[in-house]
Order: structure tokens, then C-alpha cells, then sequence
């Protein structure tokens, strides 16, 4: 295998970040240490896109990013530097938001069945037409504004072509003539006939499954491969979203070789881990991200943070309710189209013979069958099982799916007990196939982007791939964690903040100082939401916890984000179903909080005492996951203190010259005060990357270490290089402080070597079991390495 990057920087490309820029980067990226720079999509994209994931033309670079000549030119930059490039790939689905862009969507909009690309979508070609849902809600009287403008039908800004031969008569004739129908926006909730991805229309799935798609959709990127070692290695985006991502990656490995780094965007459950038979490195780092985050979060605060928020919305429902209530809402309103396909699957297939089932499928309503697919779906406690002819992984997560519905409801057991013997034996069906990949959707779309947004006791901890039921992670289960990582996954890459987080790494860090000042913010916060309401308790508290989090924020990020945040949450307003009244009530209310200078001056105060526990765990998390195992990533600008919320939030300009300047100081001696200049996290992220990329046979197997003294419990740390190699970090700093600091705590090092030098302040560390009091005063966390 070849030898991996010491770590990797994730740079999200645009019109407004191209490859000229990053070659700029370069540079910057080689003294801090870095191996690898990590590209967002790089294939031809909607124009103006500011994360590429919307692919129109996958047979071209991206010409606003630079082109094939800017990308050429900046692998050559890299290589000049010693650094590899690591591209992330999107083999689910293309963009078709704007059809003209995409030159296979207009050709089968064009051309229909009969075009090349027909079959390249996962289209419904047995339906009464291709439905677009772009019409306004009034669909008749949208259709009336229909024009046909240069041999093309037009709506508002919107571009279709005619087929040939039946641009004649008026627009809604010619409309009618097409292998199209545009419909209006909320009818594709329900009827759309082609696969998407989750729950956006724009995004239109692709059938990899097909050799011949795989090698029209993948033929750039592989050339690319082959033709220029600098690129190591691929992340392959939302991998669950494919027919058989077992067989996908299995195809993708033969295309790439043993030696290339391959990655899939997986999020895991906890204890979940990857299917033993997919020839992956590892995911992209979401479940390292739950445990470095939650070794940082005092448990001793869930009970008052779950009694303050039951007492604040009036309700007592536990997380698991609550995501339950997501995924009853997401396929009873927003996947129905996708249900309604399952379930005529499944009576075209396994449901057709009743001595497979059990059940005869004349005697099923199509409603009950419709409502038991939707609570098979509902059942799976993780993203999906992998059930296929060959292999049958993932078993026992539908076994448990079909246990889960036929609790909820008996009346359906029989069906849903031929729902489940469909599934299981004959996993090649396609409508096995079509549930397995909407169960992942049900989930996304249920848990993480509804509710995540309902359930907010400490929204530190709602974050993907975590579990906010789970009040943090116990030090024994974050050894487990990443001793587990090690042994099974150690090419994995790891994580703690992406383009898809829902806030940053330092945002969390800051709020999870509220779990160790629990019935003080609970106080607070009761002051403060009776002077400032909103339309929705469960949304006040997450307002003010984002508030406090990103503090300072100015008016306009903070509104956009709650706007998106209660509409997310779908309880007094939506994206689909908007209440104007409650859409301005939140648009307005940061900026009339901002305007109470009273209240302004109290969160200052605040936040200012919770920002030097909450920048302890910043430079905490961000050693631990820098020293662990894995692969670890640092997303663009996160090597300061960077306070962002959900994208586009996070996608925003990142100030690369304030950085520069920070480790040109560093490097000509500078050890800098913890403050919100961000510049000791940059010295901890420069201090470790430099390490790994210079001496990876330190950042090899793993050992839980032990403090031993009265605040033992504070300090977390583990050894790698056979002992070589220590990383420590302070959790619960504010009780650390409450107790009276260290005292007479150790840290037993291993082998009873006494020659440290601690990376990070500098400095030699004599003893074999140093005083925590001394060996954490500067900072608080020590990365000790023994002479070489």
C-alpha cells in the first residue's frame, strides 16, 4: 500500500477559490505541515456552485475553478512541494438545475427514451412522462407564462428544449408534444418519476450500477489517476445513496489499484462499522468526530440541561422520540414518490408470489402496503443494511427495522413481515434495492435535518454522525474508539469539522463548556427568552446556544442561519410550507436582540468567561484528533479559532494571509498567549502535522494513558511509536478550575523514560511521571516526544 499523507487540508473550490489560488496556497500548506490538499469536486459544475457536488458534465474540469490546464499546473505545484492531492468524487447523481448545463439531461429531455443518456438516469420510463417539478404552486397558471423564445420553451428564467419536429403551435402545445412535463414544485414531493438525491429535485441520481454508466460517469477522474501519481487517492461522496456501494467500491478499486488511498463519505452508527467486504480505506471521519467532541463534554450536566429543556418547550420526549418523529414526517411528506416506487416494486416482485411472502398481495390495500413500506423504512436504526445476492451484510439492521415496525404497528404485521422475507431473500429485487437505498435517505433527511434541529438540550452534541441521546463519550469509550481505529482502520481519515457539519469544531467546544455550567445557563437563558421570543421554544433554544457559540456573529449570518434552521426543524414553518409570519418573526430576531445593548453587554460578559474553557477544548480536540489515529483532516481556516454555522456558513472566504503571517511569527520564535487571535490552536495544528509528515513512525499503534492523582479525571492522553510518543489534553476545565487546579496529579509516561521534549511549548519535560501542574501550565495540552 502506499504510504498516506501525515495528514490532509480540505479546501472547498468555486469560481471565487480556483486552482490558482490554491497553488497560491501551497506553500503556506507545506510549512504547516500538511501532506495532502483535499479538493472538494473538481468536475464541471452548475455555474456560479460554491461546493461542486452539483455536477453537469462529468467528462470536464470545472472551467470557473481553472480548468484541466489550472489543475494540471496545480498538481505540478504540489508535487514542486512534496504534497499529494486527495479528489473527492460524486458518483450518485448530477446537477440538473439548469438543463442547458447538462449536456446529457438535455438530450434526454430532448429526446426521451430514445436518447444515449436515457438510461444513464434512474428514470421511470414505464410513467406518463418525465415530470419537472419547477411550476409554481398555481400550476395551470404557470403553464399560461410558457414561451418559446430561440427554438426553446421557456419559463421565467428556466430552458427546455423541444424535441424535433413539435416546436409548432402554442407554447402549451408544444409543452404537451414533449417527453417532459413541467409540473409544479410540490408535486415531485409525491409523484416525481426519476430518482434524486434525498430530497432535492435538482439533483438527479444516476445508475453507476450500469458498466457502462460507470465508465461515462468515471472516465475523467480515472484518466487523471493514471495519468499523474500526485493525485493519491479518491472520497467518494454519499455512497448509500447507490444500488450496491459493496459492488461500487469493489469496481472502483479495480479501476484505481491496490495503492490508492479510497474513501467513502459512510456515516456510522455507533458500533457500527464498515462492511467487511467493501475494499475501502476507511470513511471520511464523522464518527471520530462523535468521540474526540464528546470526551470534552461533562456528563454530569445532562440532567439539568434534559430538565430545562423539557420545562422550556412544555414537552419531555427523548432524542430517540423526537428522530422518530423526523423520519414519520419525511416519508409521510417529503419521500412519498420514493415510497410509492418501493412499494409497486415490491408488487411487480417478491410481493407477486404469495407462497415467498405469506401474504397475497390482492387482499393488501395499496395503502396499507404504502404505510407499511413507510414504517419498514422508518425502523432502521442505521443508515441502511447491504443486502445483496452475494452478500448479506446488514442483516440483522433489517431484522431489527421490521421488529421496530411491527411494534408501532401490529395491524400491518403481516405485511410488513413479507415486506422484510422480500428484502432478505431476494436482495437482488429491485425493490430491495430501492429500499436499502431511500432507508438512508429517511434517516438523513429525518434525523439529521429535522431532528437535529428539534432536539436541542445541548447542540454540541447534534451533530452528524452523532447521537444526541448519548450525553458525551466516557474517556474508557474514547480510548475504545480509537484503539478500535488503529487496529481495524488506522489508512481511516478522521474529522472534526466538514463543509456538512452543522457547526464547527470551535463552536461545540464552546458550548460544551454549558455542560459544565448547566443551571447557569439555564437561568440565563430563561431571563433572556422572555425578553427576546420567538415563534418556537424548541427554536429559542437553539438560537441562543447558536448565538453564544459563534458570538460575535453580526445580525445578517445569524438570521440566515435560523431561518434555515426552523425551517429545517418543520415545526412552525418549512421550506415547503412557509408561514410568512413566523419566517420574519425569525428574521428579525437577531437583530433586535443585537439592538438591546443591556443584553448585548451580558453575553459579552459570558461568553468571555466561558471562551477560555471553551478555547481549552478547541486546542484539546484539535490535538487529539491531530495525534490520533487516522488520517487526520483539517478543514479550510479551522487551524485558527473559527466560529461558523451550517452552510453556506461554513463555505464563507477564509482569510489566508492573517495565517500566513501567524506561523511566520510562530516560526521565528513566537509562543502565543491563548486568545481569540486563534494563534496557539495554529501552533498546536503546526506543531503536530509537522511531526506526522516528518516522522510517521511516531503516529503508529495506540495506549489509553492514565493520570494518576485527586484531578486525574481532567486529563485525557495516550501513547503511540511504541511509547515514543505522548499526547495529553485538559477536559472539564471549568471543574478542573472549580477544584483548584491540578494538585498534586500526574502523568506516569510509558517505559519510565525521563527525556521528553514537549513539541507544542517547546520545551524539555524531565521525569517520568511529570506534574500535570507543570507540564500544563502554558498550555493546556503537551505533546511530549522522546529524542530520536
Amino acid at each position: 500500500m502506499s504510504r498516506l499523507p501525515g495528514s490532509t487540508y480540505r479546501l472547498q473550490f468555486s469560481k471565487d477559490r480556483t486552482f490558482a489560488d490554491a497553488r497560491a496556497l501551497t506553500g503556506y500548506l507545506d510549512r504547516l505541515g500538511i501532506g495532502a490538499l483535499y479538493a472538494s469536486p473538481l468536475l464541471e459544475s452548475t455555474t456560479g456552485s460554491n461546493h461542486g457536488y452539483d455536477v453537469v458534465d462529468p467528462t470536464r474540469i470545472s472551467v470557473e475553478r481553472g480548468g484541466e490546464p489550472g489543475l494540471r499546473a496545480l498538481l505540478a505545484t504540489l508535487r514542486e512541494h512534496g504534497l499529494t492531492l486527495l479528489l473527492d468524487i460524486v458518483p450518485n447523481h448530477l446537477g440538473v438545475a439548469r438543463p442547458a448545463e447538462n449536456p446529457w439531461w438535455w438530450d434526454v429531455l430532448t429526446h426521451g427514451p430514445a436518447s444515449r443518456w436515457a438510461h444513464h438516469f434512474d428514470i421511470d420510463w414505464g410513467a406518463e412522462a418525465l415530470l419537472i417539478p419547477v411550476l409554481d404552486a398555481d400550476e395551470a397558471g404557470a403553464l399560461e407564462k410558457l414561451e418559446v423564445v430561440d427554438g426553446e420553451l421557456r419559463y421565467h428564467e428556466h430552458r427546455f428544449p423541444i424535441a424535433p419536429g413539435t416546436g409548432e403551435g402554442t407554447p402549451q402545445q408544444v409543452h404537451d408534444r414533449q417527453h417532459y412535463r413541467l409540473v409544479s414544485w410540490r408535486r415531485g414531493t409525491a409523484e416525481l418519476t426519476y430518482r434524486r438525491f434525498f430530497d432535492v429535485s435538482d439533483l438527479a441520481a444516476v445508475r453507476v450500477e450500469d458498466p457502462a454508466v460507470f465508465h461515462d460517469t468515471h472516465a475523467t477522474v480515472l484518466e487523471l489517476l493514471r495519468s499523474d501519481p500526485t493525485i493519491i487517492g479518491l472520497r467518494v461522496d454519499h455512497p448509500d445513496g447507490l444500488s450496491d456501494p459493496g459492488g461500487y467500491a469493489r469496481a472502483l478499486r479495480a479501476e484505481i489499484g491496490p495503492d490508492r488511498w479510497l474513501l467513502v463519505e459512510k456515516i456510522l452508527g455507533v458500533g457500527e462499522d464498515l462492511p467487511t467486504s467493501w475494499p475501502v480505506d476507511g470513511t471520511s471521519g464523522y464518527e471520530a468526530l462523535r468521540e474526540v467532541c464528546g470526551v470534552f463534554v461533562d456528563p454530569d450536566g445532562a440532567g439539568l440541561l434534559t430538565q430545562f429543556t423539557a420545562e422550556h418547550t412544555g414537552q419531555k420526549r427523548s432524542a430517540h422520540a423526537v428522530e422518530d418523529d423526523g423520519r414519520h414526517l419525511v416519508v409521510d411528506r417529503i419521500l412519498v414518490a420514493e415510497v410509492r416506487r418501493i412499494a409497486d416494486a415490491f408488487r411487480a416482485g417478491p410481493g407477486a408470489d404469495a407462497r415467498l411472502t405469506g401474504v397475497d398481495l390482492a387482499d393488501v390495500t395499496a395503502t396499507d402496503l404504502h404505510d407499511a413500506v413507510a414504517e419498514f423504512l422508518c425502523g432502521f436504526p442505521v443508515y441502511r443494511s447491504y443486502l445483496t445476492p452475494r452478500i448479506a451484510e446488514g442483516r440483522a439492521w433489517a431484522d431489527t427495522a421490521v421488529s421496530v415496525a411491527r411494534t408501532r404497528r401490529p395491524d400491518l404485521g403481516a405485511v410488513l413481515t413479507a415486506l422484510h422475507t422480500g428484502l432478505v431473500a431476494q436482495p437482488g429485487s429491485e425493490y430491495a434495492t430501492r429500499l436499502q437505498q431511500t432507508s438512508g435517505m429517511v434517516t438523513a433527511k429525518g434525523v439529521e435535518d429535522t431532528a437535529f434541529y428539534r432536539y436541542n438540550r445541548l447542540v454540541a452534541l447534534n451533530e452528524v454522525g452523532g447521537d444526541p441521546a448519548r450525553f458525551g463519550v466516557s474517556p474508557p469509550e474514547f480510548h475504545a474508539g480509537l484503539a478500535h481505529r488503529e487496529a481495524a482502520r488506522s489508512r481511516t481519515m478522521t474529522t472534526l469539522s466538514t463543509h456538512d457539519t452543522k457547526r464547527s469544531e470551535d463552536v461545540r467546544a464552546r458550548l460544551a463548556v454549558l455542560a459544565e455550567r448547566a443551571g447557569e445557563w439555564a437561568e440565563r437563558m430563561r431571563r433572556w427568552s422572555v425578553r427576546h421570543p420567538l415563534p418556537d421554544r424548541s427554536l429559542e433554544l437553539l438560537a441562543w446556544q447558536s448565538l453564544v457559540g459563534a458570538w460575535p456573529i453580526p445580525a445578517d449570518r445569524l438570521a440566515a442561519y435560523l431561518g434555515k434552521a426552523s425551517k429545517e426543524a418543520k415545526l412552525v414553518t418549512s421550506h415547503t410550507d412557509a408561514v410568512p409570519e413566523v419566517d420574519a418573526a425569525v428574521a428579525q430576531w437577531p437583530s433586535s436582540v443585537l439592538a438591546d445593548t443591556e443584553l448585548v453587554a451580558e453575553i459579552e460578559a459570558f461568553v468571555t468567561e466561558i471562551s477560555g474553557p471553551g478555547w481549552s477544548n478547541s486546542l484539546g480536540q484539535k490535538l487529539l484528533q491531530l495525534a490520533g489515529p487516522g488520517v487526520p483532516d483539517v478543514y479550510q481556516g479551522t487551524e485558527l479559532f473559527e466560529y461558523s454555522l451550517v452552510d453556506p456558513d461554513n463555505r464563507r472566504p477564509v482569510d489566508f494571509d492573517v495565517r500566513q503571517r501567524l506561523l511566520e511569527q510562530i516560526d521565528t520564535g513566537l509562543q502565543p498567549s491563548i486568545d481569540a487571535s486563534g494563534a496557539a490552536k495554529l501552533l498546536v495544528t503546526a506543531a503536530t502535522a509537522r511531526l506526522r509528515r516528518y516522522r510517521p513512525e511516531l503516529f503508529t499503534g495506540y495506549g489509553p494513558l492514565h493520570a494518576e492523582g485527586g484531578a486525574a479525571e481532567h486529563a485525557v492522553a495516550f501513547s503511540r511509536g511504541g511509547g515514543a510518543l505522548v499526547a495529553v489534553a485538559t477536559r472539564l476545565p471549568e471543574r478542573l478550575e472549580q477544584r483548584g487546579g491540578w494538585g498534586d496529579t500526574v502523568l506516569p509516561l510509558p517505559g519510565g523514560f525521563t527525556d521528553w521534549h514537549d513539541m507544542i511549548a517547546d520545551r524539555p519535560v524531565d521525569g517520568a511521571a511529570p506534574a500535570l501542574a507543570n507540564l500544563l501550565d502554558r498550555y493546556p495540552v503537551a505533546l511530549l516526544v522522546r529524542p530520536a
